[in-house]
């Protein structure tokens, strides 16, 4: 542990889908500086995401030195008493590259992208399991999402690919191994690695032995040469290389995003978090064995803080866009010229006014799973204002996590879930969207449970800073599960009756179910 007197720091890189950024914790683990950039969303064909990878590493080097230069001009003497970094990452974003020469083979295929789903339709008629064929193996049914079919597709249909794998030059990574084998080294002895969290949403990886499953690699035809190796979310990786600013400094700690909340969030068995982001996330902390879904969910880890410590393992309802109607809302429509400037526009109506919108932009994920879903904006009337379509954009966040939510309840059932004094659910929550205090309260009242929003809504970053900053010794297990800072939380409390709550679920299922089989209109 670092004397008292010592100036200490933990930084964290937080490589999101729309922008990266890089924070600076105290010993306190309280932000003293940082720094946020946004990179460009590239749309090559409808339903189609990419990033550059370049693009990526740049904006990871540019906020680092941002950020130092900040903590500098607060009097924060970052660069001496920086003690360790963690990552953490959009999760399931594919990247292929060349061991020779560093450089992408393709663009990094992003997470949300639904170009595989006829490599998902062939693997579902070929195996005998169908969709569910590795559910039992990984935890996760074969779907667009995962890095396994962005890889197939890009071993399918990209040259350069086909070759370096051929040739023994191609390496495989999500993003957090992008990074990392960047940041220590690249071409001059870069670790490929990646952590449990993110190589478990691959579906290549074993859940219980948290290794790569060769009869799933033998089935695939995935060479293992070309993948990273898997290893625990908080330990020592390796040093920033020369060339990044703070070389030297051990990198210690490594999670995809939403593990990383529910470590920012202090979640432990039994307690449920919902990160608002560009898609929106809810995590339940199952304790140290899986627990298989019959109710749309996902299997995967939650975290492992340390080589030899316990596996911490969650139910998981990924929903694919949240925050990123707000963008499209601004960017695409022009209805807002900010993304803050939704929540006053809502406001504006006391309702939605019959109107539902179900931002099925490239189909729906957790619990419906429909990859022909489109997006569809219903109940339309003279009557309907930009008002009424911004507040069901909102309501449609809400409407989505209620979904998780209810198919987690039945999984865990009352024995698996953690209940407050008052014998209530808490939901806690974090994520940019959460600053929305009408978003916050619409999600109470559809929910009909309280929602916790901690005042530092930035918890991916701060659970990665938590695993780089147990691996350095900084701070034990102890201390920050007992909540290094104890935080001012708002809490929002259900407003809306049981019978009006219900009635608006329905119409929202019927909404839902409206935006099935809709992916052909384009053709």
């Amino acid at each position: 542990m670092a004397g008292e007197g010592e100036e200490v720091y933990v930084a964290a890189i937080d490589q999101g889908t729309t922008s990266t950024r890089f924070i600076v914790y105290d010993r306190h683990a309280m932000p003293v500086a940082s720094h946020q950039l946004e990179f460009k969303q590239h749309y090559p064909e409808a339903g189609w995401v990419e990033h550059d990878p370049m693009e990526i590493i740049e904006t990871v080097k540019v906020c680092m030195k941002e950020a130092v230069d900040k903590a500098k001009d607060g009097k924060y003497n970052v660069v001496a008493g920086l003690k360790a970094i963690g990552i953490t990452n959009q999760r399931e974003t594919t990247v292929m590259w060349s061991k020779s020469t560093g450089l992408p083979l393709y663009n990094a295929i992003v997470w949300m992208d639904a170009r595989t789903s006829p490599v998902c339709r062939r693997m579902e008629s070929e195996l005998s399991g169908g969709r569910t064929h590795f559910v039992e193996t990984c935890g996760l049914r074969i779907s667009t999402y995962f890095s396994a079919t962005k890889l197939l597709w890009l071993m399918e249909n990209v040259d350069a690919v086909k070759d370096a794998v051929r040739t023994g030059d191609a390496l495989f990574g999500t993003i957090d191994t992008w990074l990392i084998w960047n940041l220590t080294g690249g071409v001059a002895g870069g670790q490929h690695v990646t952590d449990c969290s993110n190589a478990s949403r691959t579906m290549l990886m074993n859940l219980k032995t948290l290794d790569w499953d060769k009869p799933t690699l033998d089935v695939l035809g995935i060479s293992a040469a070309i993948l990273p190796k898997i290893i625990s979310n908080s330990e020592k990786i390796g040093v920033v290389a020369d060339g990044f600013p703070l070389s030297g400094v051990p990198i210690s700690g490594c999670l995809g995003d939403q593990h990383a909340a529910m470590l920012g969030q202090l979640c432990q068995k039994g307690e449920a978090k919902s990160t608002y982001g560009t898609g929106a996330f809810i995590l339940l902390n199952t304790g140290e064995e899986p627990t298989q879904s019959s109710h749309g969910l996902l299997s995967t880890i939650a975290y492992k803080l340390g080589p030899t410590a316990p596996t911490n393992y969650a139910l998981e309802g990924s929903i694919a866009i949240a925050g990123a109607a707000v963008q499209w809302l601004r960017d695409s429509l022009g209805i807002i010229q900010t993304a803050a400037e939704i929540e006053k526009l809502a406001e504006t109506v006391p309702d939605s006014g019959g109107i539902y919108f179900v931002p099925a932009f490239n189909g729906l994920f957790a619990p419906w799973w429909r990859d022909d879903a489109r997006g569809i904006c219903i109940g339309i009337t003279r009557f309907t204002n930009k008002g009424h379509i911004a507040r069901a954009v909102l309501e449609s966040m809400c409407f989505q996590v209620n979904d998780v939510l209810s198919s987690m309840h039945k999984d865990a059932g009352e024995a698996g879930e953690v209940k407050s004094a008052e014998g209530e659910f808490l939901l806690r929550v974090d994520g940019g969207a959460t600053v929305n205090n009408l978003l916050m309260q619409i999600q109470a009242d559809l929910l009909g449970s309280p929602v916790v929003r901690p005042a530092d809504i930035e918890t991916t970053a701060l659970g990665a800073a938590y695993a780089a900053g147990l691996a350095a010794g900084v701070w034990t297990k102890e201390q920050v599960f007992a909540g290094l800072h104890k935080e001012n939380t708002t809490i929002f409390r259900p407003k809306l009756d049981e019978d009006h709550r219900k009635k608006r679920a329905d119409s929202w299922y019927k909404a839902v179910s409206r935006s099935f089989d809709l992916a052909d209109l384009s053709l």
